[in-house]
Formats: structure tokens, C-alpha cells, sequence
């Protein structure tokens, strides 16, 4: 039967001249895998780009639109290099890498399993000296039965991309770690049947269980970082209510919304599309857009873009774009591009284990042919070369970067900084200049009522029990500073105005000067002050006004002073109002500042300081700064930041304080130090014990322990990790 593939809903015209198609890649997982991808399809004529993103294993390709080129041939291509491939669908990507979690999970737990009972059986035939031959046999056939159905459970990850490997002509990572597993297994099951001394079944398994156990941590990683893109399709609508009459609205697909058509946006309602309000009043959510969190007034004029929040009165909107030509699309796209240059970062481990894996065949290979040359039997040869093997599987160097990680990760989290990125410690040890926004991050999260000691009590309580009733942050100020606890009864909300309510005869209101009837007074706070924000109260003739602001963090500045002490460049970038800006900049002694700034400038800045040499950290909060956080070289947020800014930024930071951005350099620091001698470590202890395993000095079982014992040593250097030194600054 003849089977044809049609890929031309997946092809996309990207401006008429390019093409682009989006594939899932499965049993990509370093950076030699991604090398491999990119170099096998840049080699076919007429391909303009072949970029692999690491993070959701997902591979760009670009083509001239007027080639003969056909999707199923990088299909093709990709199974020749030793991997499978298919369009990238979001939903089925997701369905594949939960299960793959699963499937690592069954297999550490299975390898953690051998692993336990094989050492336990191996104790009595380490220490019994005067154990019988028929006992040692007796254990070893028992470590034996659990440890080959084990091993050939729990090593499928390392044995299939091992065979995808050479199937391919070329090596990775998993060779070594399948020849020197198979060896080892193959030749103790040969000691075992010949009623040998010694058999390595315990060294086989723990390596397994040791490098699962790096390989699920990776996955989690991983799947927290692709919750970006779900979390920013959430924002997306799928429909619009389209006015088709003069009085007459249908709900319509996005993709049938033209620029010039007029929409219905109702309270409680994401808007769908960019455009300009032509009718109504309401209050409007952009934090998206600003980073601010007061809402801005909307009235006929006003502009309002896809992802914002309708909060209270009933708009008509006319287009502007829709679908794939709004601003949060625009965002979308910043941020996938920006995900997927950060991905080809290419880790320190996978740099070192590059060099390492040849190395070690080659090493074990040579010294097998050496000892038959020199006299020695083919048996005793091969038992030498697979000491070398196992004397050098890379089980210290694997752990040398994950070990410190781990350690290091627990330091920050008790100094209030969570990983959110597999190689954030390695990307926030170079940093030398941090970007940092205003609103959210700089500032604390609530608002704050700064001249409530100067309101009369009873009119500051009403207050707080009026402004109960609205759900509009300046309210939520005020009745927080209240300390109200219940509502007054009897609240009418005026959309974009205020609420009003009877008490003791009397109309209370809480709103703008304007509904309060408090111009004048609003105008005289303002000029003394005119970075606050407003809120007025009227009770019969009684006036009063409310000045609110964000506050900074209350050892913000004390922070960035510590940052310079350290070396490091400070730049304030916001989408807030000028004053505002100034205002904290000036507060914290940051020159170099710029306010009302979008997220595409935010992103230039960036790529500019980038192409200066700069390792720029993204400090920010709202959904506008998410492309910015993916664009620079390590980025974080505080823990009250939108769902999208948590998942791109690499860390994210606890509580009211500034302290932990400090913290996360000088862990970070420290980490990186100690992760270089960690690989140092390693590679020592592989140029001093291969000698002596060349030498024929180290059976296999001493070389399973002197194995071991490098992963004990680098495990115990990874503590000097938790340690760092705190001068300038506390972050308790």
C-alpha cells in the first residue's frame, strides 16, 4: 500500500521567500545531539536554518520557498542521523515528554532497586574471606538474577541512544556508559560461570541508577521551562464577538476577525484583538503591555491590545489585528526566538565529556591489544581493558556538575531563590550587568496608602469598608491600610468611576476626584507629590484624598550597592511613567535608567549590551517582561510575578526583599568555582587511575571502588558549595 504524507499544515510561509516547519525530535538531550541535527540538515541545498531547541526538543527549519524541497525529506534526513521525527504539535509534545518522564522514573526506580539488592548481595563476598567457593558462586548467580533483567530495563535510555548513535557513524555521551555497562555485565556473568573470585555487577547497576537519577532531574527541568508556551496560550482567545449589524453581535473564530470590524468587550473579558475603544467606559488591565499594575482609565480613543483585562464597563472596540498580527502574538514570537538562542547555551559537562568519551575507547581498546602483544591471555587482556572501562566511566564526571547543582540549589533555596533552569547557576556566575524593572520588582507588589496618618480615623475606616466592595487595586490599598474587615452594605460600583453606598443617611463615595467631587484636593497632593496616585472619599461635605504609590523594597538600595561592590553594572529599564521611574531611580542611585519603555526596546537593550560582551541578568515581573527574561543571558522574578514571567525566568526569588538577586550571584559564584573543581577532580583522578588500570594494577572490582570512591570525593567537594562569604550584605 502506498502511504503519503501530507505536511502542508504545518508548513508556514514565513514572508513570501522562506518557508518554516516545526518538528518534534525525540532522543535529543546534549548538545552534540543538537550539533549533529543542525549540521545534517544545513547540508541540504537551499536550507537557510536548522535550529534545535534543547528545552521542548523541537527543531526549526527554514527553506527557500521555490526549492523542491519536501518536509518528509528532513523527516528522512533525521532517520538517517539516528533520530525520529514528526510535526510539532504543542499537545502531542506534551503527551510524549510525560510519558518519557514516566518511563525515567520507572527506570531509576528499577535501577535503584538492583542497585540496593546487588550491594547487599555483595557485602558477603567482599568481606567474607572465608566464604566458600560454592557460597561466592551462590551470591553471585543471586546478583546476577536481579541485576541483568535491571540493567536491561533501566539502561534502555543510555543502550537506545547509544545504537541511535552509531547508528548514525558517530558517538555521544551514552557510548562509553553502554560499552562499559555491557562489558562489565557480559564479564562478570562469564567470571560467575567460571567460578571466578570477583564479578561487577554492583558497579554496572549503580552507574545505571546514578546517571538516571541526573537524566530525571534534567526532564523536570525541562518540563518546567515549556510551561511558558501553555501559560501564554491561555491568554489567547480562540473567539470574538463580532458586531454584524448595526445591532446585532455573533461570536466568530479569531481567525475570521478582520482589521476594521467592530467587537463587543464585555466585563470580566480578555480582549482578543488590538484595536481603539469607539464606544464606552471601563477600566482596563495592561499589565502586559506597561508592567503597571493600576488600571487605566478606557474611554473612546483609548487603545487596547490582545491579552489585556476588561475590568468593569462594556467597550466596542474597532480592530486593529487579529490573530497572528497582535502584540501578544508579537510577544509570542520574542519569546520563542529568545528560548530558543538561550537553549544552545552549551553546558560545561557536556563540553568536557565531548573529548572525554573517544579518549576512553580508545584508552581501553590499546590497552587490550597492548596486554595480547606483550604475551598476556586474550581473558586477563579483556579483564584489563574492562577495568579501564569502568576505571573511566564518566560517573564522577557526570556527577560533578549535578552534585554541585544540587547543593547549591538547597543553599539558594534557604536564601530564598528557587531554580527554575537547568544551567541557571552556570549562566548567573558570568553575570556582570543586571537589568532590573520597576514595577513588581524593585517596587513591592501591593500598593500603599503613604499619607495615611494624616486621615481622621472614623473617615479612614468607612473608607476601607467602602473600598471592600471594588476589586481595583487603589481600593484594595485602602482597605488593606483600613485594616477593614467587613464591607459596608448596600455598595454600588460605577464602572471606571468609583463605588458609592447610604450609611447613617448619608452617600459615601470612594472613586476618582471627579465622582468624589475632590478636584481641588486631589490637585494639591498632587503637587506636592505628583508620582502618587489618587483615590478620593466624600462623606456629605467632607473630602479627602488618598496618596498611594508602590513602595521600594525596603533593602533595595542596600542590594545594589552590594552589586557594585561586586563589579556589577546596574540598569533600570520600565514601562512605567517617567516620574515614577526617576523617582526610584533616584532613590537607589541608578544612572542609567530609561521609563516607558516597550518589551520589544527592552529586548534591543539587551541584544545591544549583549553585542558589547555583557552577560546580562533580566530582573522583572509582568507578562511584558517575559520576552525580555528568555532574551538575556539569565533572568529572574520575584515569586508574586505572572505565571509567564515565573516560567521563563531562570530563578525565581521569595519575599519582601531584594537580598536574594545577591544571593543568586554569590551562590551562583561560588557553585561555578566549585563545579570547575569538581571536573578538575574528575579528570585527575582519570589521569592517575588509568595508568594503574592500564598497568593491569586494578581488577574490576578495584576499579568499580576507585570508581565509586572519585564519585565520593566529588560528592563531598560539592558541599564548600553551601557556603559562601557574605560581606556587604545580608540576606537572612
Amino acid at each position: 500500500m502506498l502511504q503519503t504524507r501530507d505536511f502542508s499544515h504545518y508548513v508556514k510561509d514565513v514572508d513570501g521567500r522562506i518557508v518554516h516547519l516545526d518538528l518534534a525530535v525525540e532522543g535529543v538531550h546534549c548538545a552534540s545531539c543538537m550539533a549533529k541535527i543542525e549540521r545534517g540538515l544545513q547540508s541540504i541545498p537551499d536550507v537557510t536554518l536548522a535550529r534545535v531547541n534543547l528545552t521542548d526538543r523541537r527543531l526549526a527549519v527554514e527553506w527557500n520557498k521555490g526549492s523542491a524541497l519536501e518536509p518528509g525529506q528532513f523527516i528522512d534526513r533525521l532517520a538517517e542521523l539516528g533520530y525520529k521525527a514528526y510535526p510539532y504539535e504543542p499537545v502531542r509534545a506534551e503527551v510524549e515528554e510525560a510519558e518519557r518522564t514516566r518511563f525515567l522514573l520507572r527506570c531509576l526506580g528499577v535501577a535503584a532497586f538492583a542497585t540496593m539488592n546487588v550491594m547487599m548481595l555483595s557485602v558477603p563476598v567482599w568481606y567474607g574471606g572465608d566464604l566458600s567457593p560454592e557460597a561466592r558462586d551462590f551470591f553471585h548467580w543471586l546478583s546476577a538474577l536481579v541485576a541483568l533483567p535491571c540493567a536491561a530495563y533501566a539502561g534502555q535510555p543510555f543502550f537506545q541512544s547509544a545504537y541511535r548513535a552509531l547508528k548514525a557513524k558517530s558517538v555521544n555521551m551514552d557510548v562509553p556508559i553502554t560499552i562499559g555497562i555491557t562489558l562489565a555485565l557480559g564479564m562478570s556473568l562469564v567470571e560467575t560461570i567460571n567460578h571466578a573470585e570477583h564479578a561487577y555487577f554492583d558497579a554496572a547497576v549503580m552507574l545505571i541508577a546514578f546517571l538516571l537519577a541526573g537524566r530525571v532531574l534534567d526532564q523536570k527541568m525541562r518540563q518546567k521551562t515549556r510551561a511558558v508556551a501553555g501559560n501564554l496560550a491561555a491568554l489567547k482567545a480562540e473567539t470574538a464577538t463580532k458586531f454584524v449589524g448595526p445591532d446585532e453581535i455573533s461570536e466568530v473564530p479569531i481567525a475570521a476577525v478582520r482589521a476594521g470590524d467592530i467587537v463587543l468587550l464585555r466585563p470580566g473579558e480578555r480582549c482578543s484583538v488590538d484595536g481603539t475603544v469607539i464606544e464606552g467606559r471601563s477600566e482596563i488591565d495592561q499589565s502586559l503591555i506597561t508592567g503597571e499594575t493600576l488600571y487605566v482609565p478606557a474611554s473612546q480613543g483609548t487603545q487596547v491590545y490582545a491579552g489585556t483585562l476588561n475590568i468593569s464597563g462594556t467597550l466596542r472596540v474597532r480592530v486593529a489585528a487579529a490573530a497572528e498580527g497582535t502584540l501578544l502574538a508579537e510577544i509570542t514570537r520574542l519569546l520563542d526566538h529568545a528560548l530558543q538562542a538561550r537553549s544552545r547555551y552549551v553546558q560545561l559537562a557536556d563540553r568536557a565529556s565531548r573529548l572525554y568519551a573517544p579518549v576512553v575507547h580508545i584508552a581501553a581498546l590499546l590497552t587490550v591489544f597492548g596486554w595480547v602483544l606483550a604475551g598476556a591471555s586474550w581473558h586477563d587482556s579483556i579483564v584489563i581493558g574492562i577495568a579501564v572501562l569502568i576505571i573511566t566511566c564518566p560517573c564522577a564526571l557526570g556527577l560533578a556538575i549535578p552534585a554541585v547543582q544540587t547543593v547549591a540549589s538547597g543553599a539558594m533555596f534557604r536564601a530564598g531563590v528557587l531554580l527554575n533552569s537547568g544551567d541557571a547557576i552556570e549562566r548567573a556566575s558570568a553575570v556582570d550587568t543586571i537589568v532590573f524593572d520597576k514595577t513588581g520588582t524593585l517596587t513591592l507588589p501591593e500598593l500603599d496608602v503613604v499619607n495615611a496618618a494624616s486621615v481622621p480615623p472614623e473617615a479612614f475606616e468607612l473608607a476601607g469598608r467602602l473600598a471592600l466592595a471594588s476589586h481595583h487595586p487603589v481600593a484594595a490599598a485602602v482597605a488593606r491600610a483600613a485594616q477593614a474587615k467587613a464591607p459596608l452594605p448596600g455598595v454600588v460600583e460605577e464602572p471606571g468611576r468609583g463605588v458609592r453606598a447610604i450609611f447613617d443617611g448619608e452617600e459615601l463615595r470612594l472613586g476618582s476626584p471627579a465622582f468624589c467631587g475632590a478636584d481641588s484636593e486631589a490637585n494639591a497632593v498632587l503637587s506636592e507629590d505628583p508620582e502618587v496616585s489618587v483615590v478620593a472619599f466624600s462623606r456629605g461635605d467632607q473630602r479627602l484624598v488618598f496618596a498611594v504609590r508602590q513602595l521600594l523594597r525596603p533593602d533595595a538600595a542596600k542590594t545594589i550597592d552590594a552589586l557594585r561592590n561586586r563589579g556589577i553594572s546596574v540598569e533600570l529599564l520600565s514601562g512605567d511613567r517617567e516620574p515614577a521611574v526617576r523617582h526610584a531611580a533616584e532613590a537607589l542611585g541608578v544612572g542609567a535608567w530609561r521609563a516607558a519603555v516597550t518589551p520589544a526596546e527592552k529586548i534591543a537593550h539587551i541584544e545591544e549590551l549583549k553585542a558589547k560582551g555583557r552577560n546580562v541578568m533580566m530582573v522583572g515581573d509582568g507578562m511584558n517582561d517575559a520576552p525580555s527574561l528568555a532574551a538575556a543571558h539569565v533572568s529572574m522574578s520575584p515569586i508574586s510575578a505572572t505565571h509567564l514571567s515565573q516560567a521563563t525566568a531562570d530563578l525565581v526569588f521569595l519575599g519582601k526583599e531584594l537580598a536574594p538577586v545577591l544571593a543568586a550571584v554569590d551562590y551562583s559564584r561560588k557553585a561555578m568555582a566549585v563545579m570547575r573543581e569538581n571536573l578538575g577532580l574528575a579528570i585527575g583522578y582519570n589521569i592517575l587511575a588509568v595508568p594503574i588500570a592500564i598497568a593491569g594494577y586494578a581488577t574490576p572490582l578495584i576499579a568499580a571502588l576507585a570508581m565509586s570512591g572519585s564519585s565520593v570525593l566529588v560528592m563531598l567537594n560539592a558541599m564548600r558549595a553551601r557556603r559562601v562569604r557574605r560581606g556587604g550584605a545580608s540576606w537572612k
